[in-house]
């Protein structure tokens, strides 16, 4: 392997100093495929294998394990199998003749591969984000369900919130048009879930088509939108701890008497 030392010099040669590849070949006494790839890479790629490795013993039970492992995720962490439990059941259910550390190195990649990483969201100013509550209110003396709309502009924490009877397409329109006066403007995108009032399907490639109601709101106060994953509230993790934060309160002001 070459050290970083010769790719910075011949990197510098070729991207700086406007030596072909060519000539850097025969300065530097390497093969052209070798220049090539140290112009592709910063720095040593190092060792990769251009396919999976072959593990004879374990190769004709990796399904069983990937649905031991599919299986846990629905489990609390304590009840979950450990590798060593995994080893045992498919040596005693499935006549498993391999080591215990062939089994443990390829359920620690399985769950290094799968496991969700979160990162820090950072928000810009002029972003927004929408959803809907749900609390119990008092109207007439009679205690009925109210469906809270909710825009809250994550960067600053500032929120709007709007109470309605149900959570229809009159009340998310009207809900986008109090937030926009109630902020004095309006966002430069909005993040949503998707929500059938704004999405009429998602496509087998996740393209959106938006329904038509909300594709006139859009086209009338040109903001953008943006859609999180389905099954996935902390993408739009703002505007959910602020249904959450703002849910005792709105049954409060939503008491109305006669």
């Amino acid at each position: 392997m070459y050290s970083v030392d010769i790719y910075n010099r011949v990197r510098r040669a070729c991207l700086k100093d406007g030596m072909s590849a060519r000539e850097a070949a025969r300065y530097f006494n390497k093969d052209r495929k070798t220049i090539a790839k140290m112009l592709c890479h910063e720095l040593p790629p190092g060792y990769r294998r251009s396919k999976a490795p072959i593990r004879p013993a374990l190769d004709g039970y990796v399904g069983v394990i990937d649905e031991i492992l599919r299986t846990d995720k629905a489990l609390i962490k304590k009840q979950r199998h450990t590798a060593k439990r995994i080893f045992e059941r498919l040596r005693d259910e499935h006549g498993y003749m391999g080591s215990l550390t062939t089994v443990t190195y390829y359920v620690r990649e399985q769950k290094r591969r799968t496991k969700e990483v979160f990162v820090p969201l950072a928000h810009r100013p002029g972003h927004a984000q929408v959803d809907f509550g749900e609390t119990l209110g008092v109207i007439g003396g009679v205690e009925c369900k109210i469906h809270f709309f909710v825009m809250s502009l994550p960067h600053s924490d500032a929120v709007f919130v709007k109470g309605y009877p149900a959570e229809t397409t009159e009340a998310f329109c009207d809900g986008h048009v109090s937030a926009f006066a109630f902020f004095d403007g309006i966002p430069q995108s909005i993040l949503y879930d998707n929500t059938k009032i704004a999405v009429a399907r998602i496509l087998g490639d996740k393209t959106r088509v938006r329904t038509r109601r909300f594709t006139e709101l859009q086209s009338h106060y040109l903001f953008d939108d943006k859609f999180g994953r389905p099954a996935r509230g902390n993408d739009k993790g703002n505007v959910e701890g602020m249904v959450g934060y703002t849910r005792p309160a709105a049954r409060q002001w939503f008491a109305f008497k006669p």
